[in-house]
């Protein structure tokens, strides 16, 4: 069933609604377990649109093997999406810093509260991001060190390559993630890919994630495909890895690669000049999880992130 969560009119006439797929059983027992999917924080990170899709195709083509409630709120940014735009346009705000939000406040924060309102109540809640136009990252979860006992055990479901816990101290306080975490709504962020793209792979690789979790919640009996097991990352199993000059960056490994200490990883050109400025070498072994997906660079650009696992 389509509802919409937030409605708001524009100054040049137009109305911005939020709008979410409520799924659920056809005889509820109002016990159910319920799962809420959202994407479309950043109008930017479209790889989600798809993912939420699938969900719901799937859902849908074996709606009696649904034994819980999932809501999916595909585009909560809908205007930065239109527009390309990761902020939300005209307000150039980032949503994702605005929650809890007010309803008194800007569109953004009026938004940030009544999608926050409607979220409260659910079990647990995912919150699909790409990265930026800039990286490619690997699917990971990311969650805050602070819940991370409590939220590892539905992460590890998610069939991602990597669970990343961050310090506290990293995590915004103004976004949708730690605002649901306060309430007590478990909530874990999913990244993969880039801006302004859908890698289909990753995508479907996170469907498949988004499904083993349904299972284990006790909300799916349908087919569930996920093969992925993850690898546990703190901030120090995490080496990254900055340009020391500016130019443009070629790549010599490939993204999700394994690497050893001392590999090259890629060079920084002078394009006018025809030479190398920099050989850029790995400082650890192992997984490479973020890469330069955008060539123009600067010095102290962020070229990659390896993950080497707590004894590298």
């Amino acid at each position: 069933m389509i509802e919409t969560v937030v409605s708001a009119s524009m100054l040049i006439g137009e109305v911005m609604r939020v709008k979410k797929n409520h799924l659920s059983p056809d005889f509820p027992s109002g016990k159910e377990k319920r799962l809420s999917i959202v994407s479309g924080l950043h109008g930017d990170e479209v790889s989600g649109q798809y993912i939420c899709y699938e969900v719901i195709r799937r859902i849908k083509k074996d709606f009696d093997k649904l034994t819980g409630i999932v809501d999916v709120y595909p585009f909560i940014n809908p205007m930065g999406l239109e527009a390309q735009n990761r902020y939300v346009p005209v307000f150039d705000t980032d949503l994702n810093t605005l929650f809890p939000g007010s309803t008194e406040g800007t569109v953004g924060e009026y938004t940030a509260a009544l999608v926050l309102k409607d979220i409260v109540g659910s079990d647990i809640c995912v919150d699909i991001h790409a990265s930026s136009v800039y990286m490619k990252e690997l699917p990971q979860v990311r969650v805050n060190s602070d819940v991370a006992e409590d939220i590892t055990p539905y992460a590890v479901k998610m069939n991602t390559d990597v669970i990343w816990v961050h310090p506290s101290s990293s995590v915004m306080a103004g976004s949708l993630a730690y605002s649901l975490n306060e309430v007590g709504v478990k909530t874990m962020i999913v990244e993969s890919g880039v801006a302004l793209k859908i890698d289909y792979e990753y995508a479907n690789q996170i469907v498949e994630g988004l499904f083993s979790l349904m299972e284990f919640m006790g909300i799916w009996k349908g087919t569930v495909n996920a093969t992925h097991i993850p690898k546990i990352a703190e901030d120090k199993n995490v080496a990254y890895i900055n340009a020391e000059s500016s130019g443009i960056f070629v790549p010599a490994v490939k993204h999700s690669e394994m690497i050893k200490k001392g590999d090259i990883l890629g060079y920084i050109v002078n394009v006018l000049t025809g030479s190398v400025e920099e050989t850029i070498l790995a400082p650890r072994s192992g997984m490479i999880v973020s890469l330069r997906e955008y060539p123009v660079i600067e010095e102290g650009s962020l070229v990659a992130r390896i993950f080497g696992g707590a004894n590298e």
